[in-house]
């Protein structure tokens, strides 16, 4: 069971990205982290990216991992996607270059890679990158992704439409009897906000049946070092200075360094989800042409995905 694994405190969990489609990709990132010893994973709520995330447990003859299909409300950045104006786009290659996904060639958005980051449209100097939201019907994609067979559900939560929040939330519990994860930040909310919007919606459920990932600073963990965990640790610590019945998770910003740093400021996690920093180390190997028949892209993968895994598991 996912509680079995959240209660050992040390839960490793890969975030493919909920806005990240690109099954291939997906199945290769999978393999590599559940051969690392990675046993919990995140996804976009569809169901070939469900499919193909098992065939990979399976290929990696792995049994006891657990799945989290994630959705959210109306403009979260999680379920985003970039558009280029080409009236005013010079071509210049900038966003391609910053983009982590490699959704952009040729000033051209692959939806399916895109996960709404914001890294192009900081960069775009003529203001030609804006964003449209694709967030799923719920109603739609929720009873046929159930039925697929998933272990967790994970709803976004980061805006200040409380109407939406609420009745999204409860259709997820009115048709989920699993674990459930909220996903939120302090992005639009105050501390006390935030503790509010997670005690509102925790509340009738079991005790210790709902994950809270404290997101620090959403899709930001490009790099290892301190100062780019530190809002995931602090965040975290605003839901364990609570002592509500649930699960805390770091997230948004997580690397390597993140365990180090939640233990160094008494923050007692039950696992750490690691997405942008976890992709972008194995990207080149993911990206390789040969990675299914070379031998030694999977060995050269697992040396750089193998200790972030142990950085939270150990």
């Amino acid at each position: 069971m996912l509680k079995n694994l959240l209660d050992t405190k040390h839960c490793f969990k890969l975030v493919c990205g909920a806005g990240n489609e690109e099954v291939e990709d997906i199945k290769r990132l999978v393999y590599i982290y559940a051969i690392a010893g990675c046993r919990f994973f995140d996804l976009s709520a569809n169901e070939q990216v469900i499919s193909v995330a098992k065939e990979a447990l399976n290929l990696a003859r792995v049994e006891d991992a657990y799945l989290c299909v994630s959705v959210g409300i109306k403009n979260d950045p999680h379920v985003n996607k970039a558009i280029i104006d080409y009236d005013r786009c010079v071509n210049c290659g900038a966003c391609e270059a910053v983009c982590p996904q490699s959704a952009i060639h040729y000033a051209k958005v692959k939806k399916t890679k895109c996960i709404g980051c914001g890294r192009c449209w900081k960069v775009c100097s003529r203001a030609a990158i804006s964003y449209v939201s694709e967030e799923k019907d719920l109603k739609e994609v929720l009873p046929s992704i159930i039925e697929k067979g998933v272990d967790c559900i994970e709803f976004h939560a980061m805006g200040v439409d409380e109407e939406e929040i609420n009745s999204k939330w409860q259709y997820i519990n009115d048709n989920f009897d699993g674990v459930l994860s909220i996903c939120t930040s302090r992005g639009k909310l105050s501390d006390e906000g935030l503790v509010d919007r997670i005690k509102q919606m925790i509340n009738g459920r079991k005790p210790y049946t709902t994950i809270v990932q404290a997101d620090g600073f959403p899709m930001s963990g490009g790099d290892d070092d301190y100062k780019s965990t530190l809002q995931a640790v602090a965040t975290a610590e605003i839901v364990q200075n609570e002592k509500l019945p649930v699960y805390i998770m770091l997230s948004g910003g997580t690397n390597e360094k993140t365990a180090e740093l939640a233990k160094m400021c008494g923050i007692l996690y039950d696992g750490i989800a690691v997405g942008s920093y976890a992709r972008k180390i194995v990207k080149r190997f993911i990206d390789r042409s040969d990675f299914w028949s070379n031998s030694r892209v999977i060995e050269d993968a697992l040396e750089v995905a193998k200790p972030l895994v142990d950085s939270v598991i150990i």
